[in-house]
């Protein structure tokens, strides 16, 4: 049985891709189909997230074992784990996070399943174009996070939340009494 997914960036709007893959391969196979599909290299640390309809993350399969994981919790690795383990019906959503530093990664859905398909290797069926940067510099990520914290804050500031004109220090101390305990 072969699995179609389509990839999408929220970095770059013309960007997509569709890759097949046979639902016996590993979610390794499906990472480096990934990776090859844009380019980018293979030697960072990179994770799947199987995710709701709302693209809330829930399990993950990782590349290595951190060690992070509970023992009441699965581990699931991409090296021993098929797709056909996880992924079972069409509109399946994943997020494959290539960057754990920024968590920057591709949306993907399970767009088709074809039961009468086998394929060995995965295939990008589909390129439209081109990716965004694997790598970001991180300090050019943070003044844009900082900017955006700082105009949150600013806008923030701007609410007033207890009007001068509305607030009485004498209502405040209504129905307080205040007891003498000598």
């Amino acid at each position: 049985m072969v699995y179609r997914f389509k990839l999408v960036s929220d970095e770059v709007n013309n960007f997509s891709r569709e890759i097949e893959i046979d639902s016996e391969n590993t979610f390794l196979q499906f990472r480096n189909a990934i990776l090859d599909s844009v380019d980018f290299t293979k030697d960072e640390l990179d994770s799947f997230f199987l995710c709701d309809d709302e693209w809330n993350k829930q399990e993950e399969i990782t590349l290595e074992d951190m060690g992070e994981s509970s023992s009441d919790t699965d581990l699931w690795l991409m090296e021993d784990t098929t797709l056909s383990e996880l992924i079972e019906e069409e509109g399946q959503r994943l997020i494959f996070e290539f960057d754990y530093m920024t968590q920057r990664g591709f949306f993907m859905e399970l767009k088709e399943i074809i039961p009468s398909r086998r394929l060995t290797d995965p295939l990008c069926t589909m390129k439209r174009g081109k990716g965004p940067k694997q790598f970001i510099d991180l300090d050019v990520f943070e003044k844009k996070i900082d900017t955006a914290a700082q105009k949150k804050v600013e806008d923030f500031d701007d609410i007033d939340i207890y009007p001068a004109a509305d607030f009485n220090d004498e209502e405040l101390s209504e129905g307080f009494d205040i007891m003498d305990l000598n």
